[in-house]
Formats: C-alpha cells, sequence, structure tokens
C-alpha cells in the first residue's frame, strides 16, 4: 500500500513493488486511503491485503500520513501491516517521535529513499517482524 501525492515517487514505488512481484494499490491523499481502509472492514475488498504501507507524511487535504497510520492500526483487517512513513522534510527528534507514535509506524524513512535492494531489504525485514510478532502475539 502507497500513499504518496508526488506522482515520480509513487510511481517508482509501484514498479518496485511490481518488479518484486508484488500488486500494490496506490493512493494520492489520505481521504482515499482512509476510504479504502473502510472498505477492507466492510470486507469489500476481494483482493489479497497489502502486508505493508508506505505514507508520505504530508499529503494534501486534511488527513496527512500519521492520520492513515493511525486508522490502519485500528483496523480488524490491516492493523499487523508494517507501517513506513517517508519523508523530504527535516524533522526534529521530537517531531519523529510524535509522528511514529500517532501512525504506529515501525520506520521513518527520509527521501530520497535508500537503494532499491537496500529498500527491499529493509521493507522485507520490517513485514517478516511484523509476521513474528503476530505468530508469537496467537500462540500466546
Amino acid at each position: 500500500m502507497v500513499v504518496e501525492d508526488e506522482p515520480d515517487i509513487y510511481e517508482v514505488l509501484l514498479a518496485m513493488f511490481e518488479m518484486w512481484g508484488i500488486e500494490g494499490v496506490a493512493f494520492v491523499d489520505g481521504e482515499e486511503a482512509v476510504a479504502w481502509i473502510e472498505e477492507v472492514d466492510k470486507g469489500k475488498f476481494p483482493g489479497e491485503l497489502p502486508e505493508l504501507a508506505l505514507l508520505d507524511i504530508r499529503l494534501p487535504g486534511p488527513t496527512n500520513g500519521p492520520m492513515v497510520g493511525g486508522r490502519l492500526r485500528k483496523s480488524a483487517q490491516l492493523e499487523h501491516m508494517a507501517v513506513v512513513l517517508i519523508t523530504a522534510y527535516k524533522l526534529s527528534p521530537e517531531q519523529e517521535r510524535q509522528v511514529i507514535e500517532q501512525a504506529g509506524a515501525d520506520k521513518l524513512i527520509y527521501k530520497p529513499l535508500p537503494k532499491f535492494q537496500d529498500l527491499k531489504r529493509l521493507l522485507e525485514d520490517l513485514i517478516a517482524d511484523r509476521r513474528a510478532g503476530v505468530a508469537r502475539s496467537e500462540s500466546s
């Protein structure tokens, strides 16, 4: 899942997912993303659900990336997704902590994004960590 308003980055991320054999869902603003989450929670999304959300922090409209992440964490269907915030803006350590906490994010990455293989490894590790955490909580 990608929520990014900058077309160049949006296209690159979707192309990377495609190269990795992953079908992505993408949105250009937070309102579209939240509407999709609502549809998923109502059981109206027939496809395979994503395991990762890449969310730009600053989006057009009233719903920003951390808000989308917070909504994901409240979703019965999507709460276990790995959530990664991305931004081109330099944040203070306090701002970083606040947006990560608001989004329930696993990671914050600054643009420009890491090189292809480094980004792939990072995202795969986050997904694996999330899967392991879900497996541990289900076996408890």
